[in-house]
């Protein structure tokens, strides 16, 4: 009864649109209230401190500034222009080159929204240039930029290890083949679109033309240093140099190196802007990840994880049944729950089941994660839609009506994501 209580709760407070954090407070306060159960006030107060306490936890706002400061910094430029100069004329080539952007950017930033910003504010005024359809070039950048959520290092996937205890550098590894997979099946899509629509040869050959104008030397040595700084973070949390909260470090510092000293894109005085703009974003998050731990501790005393893990394992006697049916739940909880909170409170609640019935806990994050992102592309709140909508002066849902067939192409890839665990286990597994 009490584990009821809690989601019933959080739940309807959740639907009476209170913010999530308040909504897991409310949840975990009710049973030690009304029925002296989930411990106690103290012991709920202790918990969210000692969650707050955290080193791991240090990754996210630390991820999130070096996205910022690499945002600003032009970062995104160098990399399409670096794209550009290979698959620019080729059927389809430049689209394709925004979604490698988005792909090897992702990689940069480790957020969504970050990447849809960064990636479409240069991109989709760009691709109009070029006599592509605004809405349409807005609708790619908006599902293109879930890549940033996918390819390592992904603050979601921080948010699941923290979650969860699932090794996060196990979780980066997981990420990097499903990632590519979904790159491809969007530039499938791309260039598919381009040769049933047509594209302004003339218009992409003169400007691809410039890019070759300035030779491959001189190209490569201007897009490098964006290039290595996924480099330097994952080859250092792989070689055991740093660990990923270390490696978040070391994105701040290296962004600032590059934007500062190298391209010389921001100067001094524009670091409390960014320092404020990434309070902003984390301050929320922030709370709801200091009382994750809190929510969880309530959500055990009162056996609420051992409610839902009897509850699958008796309905679902298949993993792929069972991760069938959550898949479904997961792509329609995107549409309207932020991915930091929804992982926060699903994953551990949903984990012990779907181990128990052998799903890697890798192979699930992966799909959480996955799944997740596409909400940031579909209606009604799809965060990815607005930045991307603001950008093209369009309204989020007619970007959305345009973003629908990359939709479909990011489902036919989770679909292979979900049902050849291999994409995520491997290379885990291979340097284990």
């Amino acid at each position: 009864m009490a584990a009821i209580l809690v989601f019933a709760v959080f739940l309807i407070a959740i639907a009476l649109s209170v913010p999530i954090g308040i909504s897991m407070v409310l949840g975990s306060v009710a049973p030690i209230m009304i029925m002296d159960k989930g411990g106690s006030i103290a012991q709920l107060l202790n918990n969210t401190f000692s969650g707050a306490n955290s080193t791991p936890i240090l990754a996210v706002p630390l991820f999130i500034l070096g996205g910022v400061i690499m945002a600003k910094g032009g970062i995104s430029k160098k990399l399409f222009n670096f794209f550009a100069f290979f698959a620019g004329r080729l059927p389809g080539g430049v689209p394709c080159a925004v979604i490698l952007t988005c792909l090897f950017y992702g990689a940069i930033s480790g957020s969504g929204p970050a990447t849809t910003a960064a990636v479409g504010s240069m991109c989709v005024p760009f691709l109009a240039e070029l006599g592509y359809d605004k809405k349409w070039s807005a609708g790619l950048v908006a599902v293109a930029g879930g890549l940033g959520v996918i390819i390592p290092p992904s603050i979601p996937f921080v948010l699941y290890s923290l979650a969860t205890g699932v090794s996060t550098g196990d979780l980066f590894l997981g990420g990097i083949f499903p990632g590519i997979l979904i790159g491809v099946c969007l530039m499938v899509y791309a260039v598919a679109y381009c040769l049933i629509k047509g594209e302004d040869k003339e218009r992409i050959r003169n400007r691809v033309g410039e890019l070759k104008k300035r030779g491959f030397l001189a190209l490569f040595a201007d897009s490098f240093w964006a290039l290595l700084c996924p480099v330097i973070v994952l080859g250092g949390i792989y070689s055991g140099i740093v660990t990923p909260t270390e490696a978040a470090t070391v994105s701040v510092f290296y962004a600032l190196f590059v934007s500062l000293v190298i391209y010389k894109t921001i100067s001094v005085k524009n670091l409390i802007p960014f320092l404020c703009e990434s309070v902003k974003t984390y301050g929320g998050l922030a709370f709801v990840l200091a009382f994750a731990t809190a929510f969880g501790r309530v959500l055990s005393l009162t056996k609420a994880t051992k409610v839902v893990e009897d509850f699958i394992l008796t309905n679902f006697h298949s993993p792929i049944v069972a991760l069938t049916v959550l898949v479904v739940i997961f792509l329609i909880l995107g549409m309207v729950m932020d991915t930091g909170p929804a992982i926060i409170i699903l994953a551990p609640v949903l984990l012990p089941a779907m181990q128990e019935l052998g799903v890697d806990p890798v192979h699930f994050g992966v799909i959480l994660v996955c799944c997740l992102s596409i909400g940031l592309a579909t209606p009604p709140f799809g965060l990815d839609l607005f930045v991307a909508g603001n950008i093209a002066q369009e309204p989020p849902m007619t970007v959305a009506k345009k973003a629908l067939p990359f939709i479909i192409a990011f489902l036919i890839a989770l679909l292979l994501i979900t049902y050849v665990p291999a994409l995520s286990t491997f290379l885990p597994g291979l340097l284990k």
